[in-house]
């Protein structure tokens, strides 16, 4: 057994993976190429590897929670040549208005059909909130009516979407609170589609950066869209926030977290997903709020995004016997690899989801938060 094979099995052994071992979440590796590139390049290495078939999992999701819950990340050394990779996250504006549009062109325009398929009946592409739902149009309805809980949303008020996606909460927010609803997304299908949907209802849908909105709402929400703010532009965002919401309203913020500051993404994420993105931390978020917003409530639910990434996957497992003529199956390969080590990510703690509620001075009397 070479080197690199060695060290990479006693490795996976620490996490409870036994390399082409009976158990479904062991990895079964066809091509002994693995190893060495696997521990030469990292995430990205192991990630093209298993989209160039060389290596397979019948239980990917176990398998990346295993390895999440030993932390090997730790045992292995960044190579210089990865941190060469990382290296413009911090140089370079890597989300500035120039390159705003990028993830909605290479992420949310790749097909309306896939979204139709993976996600619940409202198009809703963020996490669900299952406290006492049992399928995924429950899961992703109880959220957005605990977003308009939260903000308090009544008939006749005004509340802005920054990163609106297909126009699920815009629709919702209409349909069952009486609001007039603007949405902005960097996505012209989104836009197309979501035009559709919302149809006939006071909701606006536009393509547009956000550093570019102008206006005044009762309330602001931004459901998902964190992620591709970037660390350089945390409070640019927040500033254009703070300027669109109206004195006494509340700005929802919904994103996913980081337990520890970053300044990049995982680089297979980078490169195949979601391009330019960023996990905010507690921190950071923090930082780019100081002198502009109260928190009036921060509420932390990522467990639930295990069950809206694992139901996603269902779907989408469901639907690829017609997807995979249009798609081909190195897509498919990807699309399983990104939504299984997702889930594990949230299984494990490694990445939460926060609901976060801010005012501009505090709301008299204090915030009581809806559960």
């Amino acid at each position: 057994m070479n080197a690199a094979k060695a060290f990479l099995c006693h490795l996976l052994a620490q996490a409870g993976l036994t390399v082409n071992g009976p158990n479904p979440w062991d990895p079964q590796v066809h091509d002994e190429a693995f190893y060495p590139r696997t521990l030469r390049q990292r995430s990205l290495g192991l990630g093209e590897a298993y989209l160039d078939g060389w290596w397979d999992c019948q239980q990917l999701d176990v398998f990346f929670h295993r390895l999440f819950g030993a932390r090997l990340d730790e045992h292995v050394r960044i190579t210089f040549g990865l941190a060469l990779k990382l290296l413009p996250a911090v140089l370079f504006n890597a989300q500035s208005r120039r390159r705003a549009f990028i993830v909605g062109q290479k992420h949310y325009d790749i097909g309306n059909d896939l979204y139709e398929r993976m996600l619940d009946t409202r198009m809703t592409y963020t996490c669900g909130y299952w406290q006492g739902a049992d399928t995924l149009d429950q899961a992703q309805t109880q959220k957005l009516d605990l977003v308009c809980r939260k903000l308090g949303l009544q008939a006749g008020q005004t509340v802005l979407d920054i990163g609106c996606g297909w126009g699920s909460f815009c629709r919702f927010a209409a349909e069952n609170c009486g609001a007039s609803a603007v949405g902005v997304t960097v996505s012209k299908k989104q836009v197309a589609l979501g035009k559709q949907r919302c149809g006939g209802l006071a909701v606006e849908l536009r393509l547009q950066d956000y550093r570019e909105l102008q206006g005044r709402f009762d309330h602001v929400v931004s459901l998902g869209m964190f992620e591709h703010v970037g660390y350089k532009n945390y409070r640019t965002f927040f500033e254009v926030a703070h300027r669109c919401l109206k004195e006494d309203g509340l700005f929802l913020l919904h994103t996913i977290g980081a337990n520890e500051a970053t300044t990049g993404t995982d680089p297979w994420i980078d490169k195949y997903i979601f391009p330019n993105s960023t996990i905010p931390s507690v921190a950071q978020i923090g930082r780019a709020i100081e002198g502009l917003f109260v928190v009036e409530d921060w509420h932390n639910f990522g467990v639930d995004y295990d069950k809206t990434l694992m139901a996603w996957h269902a779907n989408f497992e469901r639907a690829w016997p017609q997807l995979q003529k249009t798609y081909g199956q190195r897509f498919g390969r990807m699309w399983r690899y990104f939504l299984l080590a997702s889930a594990a990510l949230f299984r494990s703690r490694k990445s939460q989801l926060w609901q976060v509620v801010l005012s501009k001075r505090g709301l008299p009397g204090g915030y009581r938060a809806p559960r």
